[in-house]
């Protein structure tokens, strides 16, 4: 599980993952000398961040860092191809374009198209990032033709030309109720003529995984039709992505050589052997090596991970994460990994849904030193995994949190939207005192009590089986209910996280309630239904508990002399109960496989929008230039050599643009065809 941060000063007491370079540029050391500020375009922020720790690492070290890193680029196009089946047509018509065009670049209409490459670049595809909406160009499907292909001496086919302007595949993951979520979802996981009736057929009788160890079955395949049969082609060496992954695993043996230990090493090796073979019960071994590998300073995340973009919740999207460990807040934070336990029992939630062991639980502050796939340019700030829910059971769980990444999303904004949102002078005084800490034990308790507690009833199936199409909200919801319960109580105090725990807490249910109900309207067209599952789990978990407290006007309604309308929290020890009986109900629904429930909870409040508050709140935000969303260009990991080529040290550079950035990536990371 990850948590992705799409949230910004206004919102931090809500919680919510070989080169030579010519740029010679020196890490800045002094955080506040540091430009993490790249460029702005359309609803998009590119930021830069640092990696703090880097020039600490002995030559070996640099070198895990080095080797990983390149295995997870060498498999960025997987994910681009996952997004949509068109993708990589599309990208290299449009780079040649950018290279090419031999027309007036000064145009609008030039203009206009730099935009759309770049937006396509940000989301790996013509899908938008976060809201899933086909990119809609500015520019015409004529101009598009007739002067820029034209005047480029670039090639696409009419039928993609097609694609970009009409109302096809319009919607990358469809998970609204009532749909064939499957044929409706441009993802690249089926092909396009799979149903969601195929995938449950299917599933019905492919393999499970020995008993009791259930695999991530379909994790790394895409399901298609062939000669009347349903079948998987499998992402792997000599299968699909192939080419890709062969890469991969040639960097992946290169950081073999270079483990920190035995551990890190038969890790290492059964992920090679997963990519080499398929398997998915090799996956699960790897998974029990990874999980349990926690010594040493360096560790990543390499595989098809999260199933946020499958309808259906079954294929993982291509995902790397590179980290050196956060030593000081690591230490900091692992209190809360050794006191998991006293929050499973002291949980509200029914005893028989309760872990009498809760196993493994590890937590660290990391620090990020490169991203791929899913994880970049859009990367989470907190991570859980395995997400195999046995292995977390019975083997525990590795929960981080990407301390850079929050560091260059707090450094690079302002406090202009929470001063126009916020109720009063001391909801501003609370978040500007506690917001960025609150932000940061949400953080950690969504991850590793939340991910982490709660069992399943035995005979009941996975989420993904019970809870279907809901599955993902109801648990990224259910996590953060456990933080947002923890987060008022006075054992953070105890245990020396807090100097005062309910201003701590005030000032993280001020953010909350103020982001669900009102501020990530910002992200949504005017008159949009919300589909993307961790703002579906924002919004049921706070508008539930607005209603539960309306008649004790626990949560207050205002609209000020200016038409302009707040939430003002009245008594945040009810509302703290009321968390604490939502919670209860979300771990009976996933323990107990109740459909009809989640279903009910989440089209009930999470769903549908209050239009008045949506055309007030995309009003009052007009005022402000800073975009929506932001997403990172990765430090540049160069190589210094010898004249043997043996390496001499590896040191960090960054990138000047965005652009630059995307280009080079294409450039020395294009191991796929555009049709696999």
């Amino acid at each position: 599980m990850k948590i992705k941060h799409i949230i910004y000063t206004f919102l931090l007491a809500a919680l919510l993952i070989s080169c030579k370079s010519e740029n010679n540029q020196k890490t800045v050391k002094a955080e506040t000398e540091f430009n993490h500020f790249v460029e702005q375009f359309a609803d998009i922020k590119v930021l830069r961040y640092q990696i703090p720790g880097f020039e600490e690492l002995t030559l070996k070290e640099k070198k895990l860092v080095y080797y990983l890193t390149q295995a997870g680029l060498a498999g960025r196009d997987i994910m681009w191809d996952q997004n949509y089946r068109y993708n990589l047509s599309i990208r290299k018509a449009l780079e040649s374009i950018n290279q090419n065009y031999k027309g007036d670049r000064e145009s609008e209409n030039f203009k206009f198209f730099k935009t759309y490459l770049k937006r396509v670049w940000f989301s790996n595809g013509i899908h938008h990032h976060y809201s899933n909406d086909k990119i809609k160009p500015e520019f015409t499907k004529e101009y598009f033709v007739s002067e820029l292909l034209k005047n480029s001496n670039s090639e696409l086919s009419a039928d993609i030309i097609e694609v970009l302007f009409n109302d096809a595949d319009t919607k990358k993951v469809n998970k609204k109720s009532g749909n064939d979520n499957v044929l409706s979802s441009a993802i690249n996981f089926y092909a396009p003529d799979i149903t969601d009736k195929d995938v449950v057929d299917f599933y019905k009788s492919a393999y499970k995984g020995p008993k009791g160890m259930p695999v991530e079955a379909g994790l790394n395949s895409k399901l298609v039709r062939e000669n009347g049969k349903l079948l998987e082609k499998v992402w792997k060496s000599g299968g699909m992505y192939g080419a890709a992954i062969d890469n991969i695993i040639i960097w992946l043996e290169k950081a073999k050589g270079v483990a920190e230990n035995d551990k890190q090493a038969n890790a290492l090796s059964l992920l090679i052997d997963y990519y080499k073979t398929g398997s998915l019960d090799t996956w699960d071994k790897y998974c029990i090596a990874w999980v349990t590998s926690i010594e040493g300073n360096i560790d990543w995340i390499n595989g098809f991970i999260e199933v946020y973009n499958d309808p259906k919740g079954y294929r993982g999207s291509y995902e790397t994460v590179v980290q050196i460990k956060d030593f000081d807040m690591s230490r900091k934070m692992k209190v809360l990994s050794d006191n998991a336990q006293w929050f499973e029992d002291n949980a509200p939630l029914d005893p028989t849904h309760k872990k009498e062991n809760v196993v493994g639980v590890s937590y660290k502050t990391v620090n990020v030193a490169g991203e791929a796939g899913d994880a970049s340019p859009s990367t989470p700030i907190g991570v859980n995994l395995p997400n195999n829910n046995w292995i977390r059971q019975q083997h525990g769980s590795k929960s981080v949190s990407l301390g850079n990444i929050i560091g260059a999303y707090n450094n690079a904004g302002g406090t202009g939207r929470l001063k126009e949102f916020a109720h009063d002078d001391e909801e501003i005084r609370l978040e500007e005192k506690y917001g960025q800490i609150s932000d940061k034990l949400h953080t950690a308790l969504h991850e590793v009590v939340g991910h982490a507690s709660g069992q399943i009833n035995d005979g009941v199936g996975q989420p993904k089986e019970t809870l279907q199409n809901y599955a993902s909200t109801m648990e990224e919801g259910r996590a953060d209910l456990v933080g947002l319960y923890y987060l008022m109580d006075p054992k953070l105090q105890e245990l020396g996280l807090t100097d005062n725990y309910k201003e701590l807490g005030m000032a993280a249910y001020d953010g909350y309630i103020r982001n669900g109900l009102m501020t990530q309207l910002i992200r949504i067209n005017l008159g949009d239904e919300i589909e993307e599952d961790h703002m579906v789990n924002r919004q049921w978990v706070s508008a539930w508990a607005f209603e539960q407290g309306e008649k004790e006007n626990v949560i207050e309604k205002i609209v000020k002399e200016n038409n302009k309308t707040y939430f003002n929290i009245t008594n945040y020890e009810k509302l703290r109960e009321i968390f604490g009986r939502l919670l209860r109900e979300t771990q009976r629904i996933k323990s107990e496989g109740d459909f009809e429930a989640a279903k009910k909870l989440v089209e009930g409040y999470g769903v549908k929008v209050d239009q008045q508050i949506h055309k007030e709140v995309i009003k009052r935000n007009e005022q402000f230039t800073s975009a929506p969303y932001s997403g990172f260009v990765n430090p540049v990991l160069a190589t210094k050599l010898d004249e043997n080529e043996s390496i001499l040290d590896i040191v960090v550079t960054q990138p000047k643009t965005f652009e630059e950035q995307m280009l080079f990536y294409s450039k020395n990371y294009n191991f796929l065809g555009t049709e696999n």
